[in-house]
């Protein structure tokens, strides 16, 4: 019986030149934004550019010299893998993904959720990729094979000015481009006001205009809206024909969910901020959701969002990973049925700087993504854009 001993866990800082920002900033409704002192601006200036981009990438190496590796990962996965996992993880074996996955879940109390589920992911994702290194395969095949070569993708525009005209242009842009529907961010929420949902309600209709009668469009209110605000939206833009209305309340607000698509009809989503199967079962029992978007570097990982996307798929509720982990996200959306997972997300303006410093960066043609090639996830990082390396240390 074959078995591959982890004999390290590292967390590498990879710095180098800045690349260029994007233009300007969005203001972006949040949920602390109901309090006037942290109420940004309407359009923010663009930031002063940084000298340096560092970027953090989890390496897991074995006794018989495969490793894994996988990121960017965040800040709040480094210090817990290292601080909390790392010694737990030397000496098991990384053949037995989810015997490791279960025993991280319940090695401490806060594991379930938060920052620790966050490590928990980048190890878990971490480990597909060795998994995929050792049988000389991508992850998408281990996972059962590849339902399509291409992976058609809706775009998300967070960070696009907010401007009539910008929108106008960017939407139609963004359109050509061959996506599969776009979602807008809206900059207001109850705290500002008549005139905000007026901007809101106006946003919905430039957007509709600009890409036509019959083309998705989606809106989030990433948890910064309440029941009142919301339904007072949905009676303004029903029209318009929202292809659903995303993360309007915080996560545990389950019954504000469910009361807001039983008494208007628009179709929700929601589930980046859902942390594992029991977080998501509520929702599809009370069938508060149309589409299901967790996030395989915030929910346990490749491991778990297949659960998850089984789980889903017997409530016929669609999964649409959230595009923040795009490398899993995609392995993922390749290896369901499309009834399953129908597309991914992309960040058009947020992608492109994360994977900055790898080889061959996740993008997109024509609106779609080509099946992911080579062994595990395929992550390589381009030295040429590289000054630095540094291990962080506990």
């Amino acid at each position: 019986m074959r078995t591959l001993k982890i004999t390290a866990v590292e967390v590498e800082a990879v710095k180098g030149p800045h690349p260029d920002l994007p233009d300007g900033r969005q203001k972006q409704v949040r949920p602390l934004t109901l309090y006037a002192e942290h109420r940004p601006p309407q359009q923010q200036p663009t930031p002063a550019r940084p000298a340096e981009l560092t970027s953090l990438y989890l390496r897991i190496s074995t006794d018989q010299g495969i490793s894994g590796f996988y990121g960017p990962i965040e800040y709040d996965a480094a210090w817990p893998i290292l601080d909390q996992f790392a010694d737990f993880l030397i000496g098991q074996d990384a053949l037995a993904g989810t015997i490791l996955w279960d025993k991280l879940e319940r090695l401490d109390r806060h594991a379930r959720h938060g920052h620790l589920k966050i490590a928990i992911s980048a190890i878990d994702n971490a480990l597909w990729d060795l998994r995929g290194k050792a049988y000389d395969a991508p992850v998408w095949q281990l996972l059962g094979g590849a339902s399509r070569q291409r992976i058609p993708a809706y775009v998300s525009t967070l960070g696009t000015s907010l401007r009539p005209e910008d929108v106008r242009r960017t939407a139609a842009e963004l359109k050509a481009a061959g996506f599969d529907g776009q979602k807008w961010f809206f900059a207001d929420g109850p705290g500002d006001g008549p005139d905000g949902l007026t901007r809101n309600v106006e946003l919905a209709r430039i957007v509709r205009e600009s890409v036509g009668p019959d083309f998705p469009i989606m809106f989030d209110a990433f948890m910064g809206w309440d029941l009142a605000y919301a339904r007072a939206w949905i009676e303004r833009v029903g029209d318009l024909r929202p292809t659903w209305l995303e993360e309007v309340f915080l996560p545990n607000r389950v019954d504000a969910f469910i009361e807001l698509h039983r008494s208007t009809g628009q179709p929700l989503s929601a589930g980046e901020h859902l942390y594992d199967r029991p977080d998501v079962l509520g929702f599809l029992q009370a069938g508060a959701l149309a589409v299901l978007q967790c996030d395989p570097e915030w929910c346990g990982g490749v491991t778990e969002l297949v659960r998850i996307c089984a789980l889903a798929d017997s409530f016929t509720v669609p999964v649409i990973p959230h595009g923040h982990g795009l490398h899993a996200a995609l392995h993922v959306v390749a290896s369901q049925s499309p009834a399953t997972c129908p597309k991914a997300e992309y960040l058009y303006r947020i992608m492109p700087n994360r994977h900055h410093f790898e080889l061959h960066p996740l993008t997109p043609e024509g609106g779609s993504f080509a099946l992911p090639q080579g062994p595990g996830f395929g992550i390589e990082l381009d030295e040429s854009k590289i000054t630095s390396r540094e291990l962080l240390r506990r």
